[in-house]
């Protein structure tokens, strides 16, 4: 077998259609079938059942594909040892980084970091944490950005940060009668969350209490992929909603009246890089990191060291 045929394994596994995993291996669709078939009939098995729409891998082709990959890994690590040897970084870097974070988090860093290593590509997806861990398995990104724990096998967790959670809220709310809140003044009705799927929706479901319900009167019926639109639809209306420290920063006098912080212990989530366990681009990975620490706000550096938080999952 040749790490060829691996490629094209591992191409269709992630496509689940063969032309498609030709495009993206730079092929014909008739060379990356027949090199697939003259792989099968070398094992002795089937890799992939084509009965099926989208085809899908064998019970064994899973544990072929799983193997193919580790292999794949290892041999373009070879490479990129040399590169660091060299302290020669070029090439892709692809990062995955939820809604959430994206345009709060990216411009404090991204611009010099790209200074920095001018050889370097970087594509940046904003993506759901679940597609992040999937593109990272597959190894179609090199690294996400994301809140954990998530506790998921395979992938390794490096934290960078804890970042608070403040509150939100309408001219009228009751919530800006108080200096700070707590978890119990989100009890009331007007609570204003982002969709299903968003991390930061199920992070906020759980600090104010997955069985809450609301009085039919806001966000519980309306719900939105974009923090700016909550903010947006608050200012214009009513009720309030939770928003990351980052969110935050850039807002003019008239919103940061509007801002509560929580008491103490005071809620955040953990923002970490997460790979793959058997990761490439080890030293890219660590300078993305450093870069990303040395461009925090002092505010988050200074939470990240607080002992009196709550780390809100």
């Amino acid at each position: 077998m040749t790490l060829s045929q691996l490629d094209y394994i591992v191409a269709v596994d992630t496509y689940r259609h063969f032309a498609t995993a030709a495009d993206a291996c730079h092929v014909t669709q008739p060379t990356l079938s027949m090199q697939i078939q003259k792989l099968e009939d070398e094992l002795g098995v089937l890799v992939f059942d084509r009965s099926k729409q989208p085809v899908v891998p064998t019970e064994t082709g899973q544990a072929i594909l799983a193997q193919a990959r580790d292999v794949l890994r290892a041999a373009r690590r070879i490479p990129e040892i040399v590169s660091e040897s060299k302290e020669d970084f070029r090439g892709d870097f692809r990062v995955g980084i939820i809604p959430t974070l994206a345009p709060y988090l990216l411009p404090y860093f991204i611009g010099e970091f790209m200074g920095k290593y001018p050889t370097v590509s970087v594509h940046v997806q904003e993506l759901m944490t679940e597609q992040v861990v999937e593109k990272l398995r597959n190894g179609l990104i090199d690294v996400g950005l994301v809140v954990t724990p998530l506790e998921e096998n395979g992938i390794t967790e490096i934290p960078l940060f804890q970042e608070p959670f403040v509150a939100y809220a309408a001219d009228s709310n009751p919530l800006l009668r108080k200096a700070t809140v707590s978890s119990t003044d989100l009890l009331s009705d007007g609570l204003w969350l982002l969709t299903e799927g968003h991390c930061f929706r199920t992070q906020v479901m759980n600090l104010c209490g997955a069985d809450r319900h609301s009085n039919g009167k806001t966000a519980l019926q309306y719900e939105t992929g974009s923090l700016e639109t909550l903010i947006k639809l608050i200012d214009k209306q009513d009720g309030f909603t939770l928003l990351p420290y980052l969110a935050t920063l850039d807002m003019d006098a008239v919103r940061q009246a509007r801002l509560r912080p929580f008491d103490a212990p005071a809620p955040v989530r953990e923002v970490s890089l997460v790979m793959h366990r058997s990761f490439l681009k080890r030293q890219l990975i660590n300078a993305f990191r450093q870069e990303i620490l040395a461009h925090l706000p002092s505010e988050l550096v200074n939470a990240t060291r607080l002992g009196t938080v709550m780390n809100v999952r």
